[in-house]
């Protein structure tokens, strides 16, 4: 990555790394900097909100916001997974529980996260998904966020929450339809198939397939072009809320049938989220050694 330098922080932030341009210009974003622990690569309740903590910290008030300044932020990974989804062993909790509130509190940070990824962080911000692992649920709904998804070849993608009888409630629905018809995303989430990177780029889901080891280049490759014409791209960012807008109350209503939903689970789907717990914890210990 050229001319980017580690960025200093006064707050320590244990789960995410930040590099930076001088410039301020342009914020890599990497998740799971804590991999060496041997935590799942997952949408930790420590991972959102450090995760929040920088998207704040670098959101920019209207009177802020230098004319003509584009600026991009870009979401990638420090572990061999770009995300796997949702924190299912803090689900099984909560459901067992009947702890709607906890649920629902949990939900509503993820969509504080999608929401803000998808408006550029108030319109001045191009966001960028570096999908360079695996991303699953939760994972590819954050992608799925971006205005650009940029992934290597050989990565799996999809939405299994089906298979322990939920659905993907953290925009998935809406942000697919922005990029494939209804009717195919309805057929995405229900089937539950993992698809490959190339797949995804021949439906229209991925916007640049590269090959393996050359996500950084391609990402660099996307913001040098669009920094050369920032007004341009800024422009697209107002009309892109304009035409193909994504409400936060649209965001809110679907989060809230999927705590319901989660609610209303059995013994046997329960089981299968642990189950899936147990083989991400297997996987992310092996990634640790």
């Amino acid at each position: 990555m050229n001319n980017v330098e580690q960025l200093r922080r006064t707050t320590a932030l244990p789960t995410v790394r930040v590099e930076v341009t001088p410039d301020q210009s342009a914020h890599w974003l990497y998740q799971h900097s804590d991999m060496s622990t041997g935590a799942r690569p997952c949408f930790r309740t420590q991972l959102m909100e450090d995760m929040w903590g920088y998207l704040t910290s670098i959101t920019l008030r209207e009177s802020q916001r230098e004319p003509g300044k584009l600026r991009h932020l870009v979401l990638a990974s420090d572990a061999s997974a770009f995300n796997l989804g949702g924190d299912l062993e803090l689900f099984s909790e909560l459901i067992r529980g009947n702890n709607r509130q906890r649920l629902l509190e949990y939900a509503r940070k993820c969509v504080d996260g999608v929401y803000h990824f998808h408006n550029g962080l108030g319109g001045d911000v191009r966001t960028i998904a570096l999908v360079q692992g695996d991303a699953l649920g939760g994972g590819l709904e954050m992608a799925l966020a971006c205005h650009t998804i940029v992934a290597e070849e050989g990565v799996g993608m999809g939405l299994p929450e089906v298979l322990f009888g939920l659905f993907p409630g953290m925009g998935a629905y809406s942000f697919l339809c922005k990029r494939v018809s209804p009717q195919l995303a309805e057929k995405i989430i229900l089937d539950g198939t993992i698809y490959s990177s190339e797949e995804m780029y021949k439906m229209g889901i991925v916007d640049v397939l590269v090959p393996k080891g050359q996500g950084n280049a391609a990402v660099q490759e996307i913001i040098d072009r669009q920094q050369s014409r920032p007004h341009a791209h800024l422009a697209l960012n107002a009309v892109r809320a304009i035409a193909q807008p994504v409400g936060y109350n649209e965001l809110m209503g679907i989060t809230e049938v999927w705590v319901d939903t989660a609610l209303a689970l059995g013994e046997k789907s329960l089981k299968t989220m642990e189950r899936i717990v147990k083989a991400q914890s297997r996987l992310a210990s092996r990634s640790a050694a």
